[in-house]
Formats: structure tokens, C-alpha cells, sequence
């Protein structure tokens, strides 16, 4: 058998594994309040406690101390009318880094908190079409964990291949009820912006659209979640705000130990401009405000080619037309 001929027929195995690799994205949904994680075919949430009229939980909140165990139970709930086989387990959440969003680690992954500490009373559940099943677990925090947050999941993931809408490659989704665990000891906020740079790409065509970015990284220096909100200014050379879009909210719950990339587009920058630019991060009550600055400047070098040329053609015109007209005054 060739080579070539080897390759083809591992590459379905190696999309399936390379989708696999991305499920960390899907497997934790968002959480509204009043609504269980799902995907349309089935949720998973906090078993309802307490009396009828207790709201029900959309994720799990838990406080415990170093050494301590919390128990509780979770629901998975088939929303399709096939019986399906789920695998249960716990694991740690994360920003991506890109966007902010939520996600969680895959199940092959190292885990250091949440999935490290959750051990569910069964691992794989058969739930009939329409029906749910609930299985206790134990999340138990090492005495040496580190105070402060420490978000995750318990995920529920289906255990059959399915197809990606047009493309054929192979797939398991799963859905996450969302755990957020405190762990009791010295809670220190800390936000720090990094790296906030400027790009101005001049249009080759005077007068064309222009655009820049700014870009920064925001990283959670603590141990607990923070809601940061972001302002950005721009001052142009004689002091004047150049730009000043509305605060931005990102990302809605940045991590401990997380770092995000934002960028920011300003459409339209001043034809030719210099000066500085100013980020501001704070948390929702104000009491941790940080800020880093870049200088910037907006110069089409085009235009300013074009006006070198203009003006060198215009002395070299000025150069020619006064030695012709020595050479008149000379012969006259």
C-alpha cells in the first residue's frame, strides 16, 4: 500500500480527532439565569433543591474550605426522542483567548481544579428519549488549593459520532452545567493590561477608506473573577479626543489566572495625526482601576511620496526656469 494511499485513509481518524480538540468551546454553554445548559437535544443542570417554589438552578455555586468535600447531584435531560448514552465528568473552565467566552478543558486535558476534584458516582449514563437521569457527586478540595475561584463544569458528552452540517467530518458534542467553587482563604483582586499596540495601514489610493486597530491583552492577576469595564481614548497631537468608542464589557467573566486578546477597530482615523493612546480597565465597583498607553500616529506615507515628488518637481522647475533666465540676461 503507497503512502499517499496510507494518509487518506487515516484522515477521516485525524478530523475526527482535530474537532475532538475543539469541543472545549461548546461543552460549557452560556447560563442565563433561569435556564439549564443545552444544545436543543439535551440539558444538563443542578438537581432542583429545596420546596416547589425554590427557583431553580441554572449552575452550580459552591463555598468550601481547604480540605473540605461539597456533594450535590446533576441532571441530564435526553430532549430527543432517541435513547442516548452520555459520558459524565468534571472539568476546569477558561477564557478563550481570543474572545473572552467561557469554555472548559476536554476531558484529556490536565486539569488542576474542578476536574481534578469532582468525582461523579457514575461516568456514563443511558437516558431514554424524553426521560433524565440524576447522579450524585463529590467535588473535594485539596487542603493545599488555592483560595479564591475556581470555575468549571460537569459535562455531559455524547458518546456517538455525529456530522458537522455540510462538511461531513465527524463529531461529538457535549453541554455543561457551569460550577462556580470558592474556596474560603484570602481573596486578592488583580487586573493588569499588557501589550497595547497600534496598527495604521495607509491606503495606496488618496482619498480611500482607512482603518486601524488597537489591541490589547487583558489578564487576571488574582484569584477571583473579575467583570472588568473598558474605556479607550485616543488625544491627537493638540490634545484633542481623536477617538472615543462606548465602553466595552469584556469579557463578561475574566478568569483568575486568565488572559484575554481584545482589539478594537477605529474606522475613519485622521488623515495625518500623532499622539497617544489610553486604556482603561476597571472592575464593576471601581476599586481596581489599571491603565496602559501607546503612542500612534496616522500618516498616509502615499500622500506624503506624492507631496514629495510635487514639491522636488517643483524646485527642480524653479532650478531650471532661473538658470534659463540667467542665460537670457546673459546673452541679452
Amino acid at each position: 500500500m503507497s503512502k499517499r494511499s496510507t494518509s487518506r485513509r487515516w484522515a477521516p481518524l485525524l478530523a475526527v480527532l482535530a474537532v475532538l480538540g475543539l469541543l472545549a468551546a461548546f461543552a460549557a454553554l452560556p447560563a442565563p439565569a433561569a435556564r439549564a445548559a443545552d444544545n436543543g437535544r439535551w440539558s444538563v443542570f443542578p438537581v432542583h433543591q429545596g420546596a416547589p417554589s425554590t427557583p431553580t438552578r441554572a449552575y452550580f455555586r459552591m463555598t468550601a474550605d481547604r480540605g473540605a468535600t461539597v456533594r450535590d447531584q446533576v441532571t441530564v435531560k435526553n430532549l430527543d426522542a432517541r435513547t442516548t448514552t452520555f459520558q459524565l465528568y468534571g472539568t476546569d473552565g477558561y477564557n478563550t483567548p481570543r474572545d473572552g467566552g467561557f469554555a472548559v478543558r476536554n476531558k484529556g486535558e490536565r486539569m488542576t481544579g474542578v476536574g481534578a476534584w469532582t468525582r461523579l458516582d457514575r461516568t456514563e449514563v443511558t437516558v431514554p428519549g424524553g426521560g433524565e437521569v440524576t447522579v450524585p457527586f463529590t467535588l473535594t478540595v485539596p487542603k493545599g488549593a488555592e483560595p479564591g475561584d475556581h470555575p468549571g463544569a460537569v459535562v455531559a458528552l455524547d458518546t456517538r459520532l455525529g456530522r458537522a452540517d455540510g462538511n461531513g467530518v465527524a463529531v461529538q458534542q457535549a453541554v455543561g452545567a457551569r460550577v462556580y467553587l470558592k474556596v474560603n482563604g484570602a481573596r486578592v483582586q488583580g487586573l493588569r493590561i499588557d501589550d497595547v499596540r497600534f496598527r495604521y495601514t495607509a491606503p495606496l489610493v488618496p482619498g480611500a477608506k482607512r482603518a486601524a486597530t488597537i489591541s490589547y491583552a487583558l489578564v487576571n492577576s488574582g484569584n477571583v473573577m473579575l467583570s472588568p469595564q473598558v474605556t479607550l481614548r485616543a488625544k491627537g497631537v493638540f490634545g484633542h479626543t481623536a477617538f472615543e468608542p462606548p465602553g466595552r464589557r469584556l469579557p463578561a467573566e475574566l478568569l483568575p489566572g486568565q488572559r484575554v486578546e481584545v482589539t478594537q477597530k477605529w474606522v475613519g482615523p485622521p488623515l495625518v495625526d500623532w499622539g497617544n493612546v489610553e486604556v482603561t480597565a476597571s472592575d464593576t465597583a471601581g476599586n481596581l482601576v489599571e491603565s496602559a498607553e501607546v503612542d500612534y500616529a496616522t500618516v498616509n506615507w502615499t500622500v506624503v511620496a506624492l507631496a514629495g515628488l510635487v514639491l522636488a518637481g517643483g524646485a527642480v522647475w524653479l532650478v531650471l526656469r532661473r538658470r534659463a533666465a540667467g542665460r537670457v540676461g546673459q546673452t541679452g
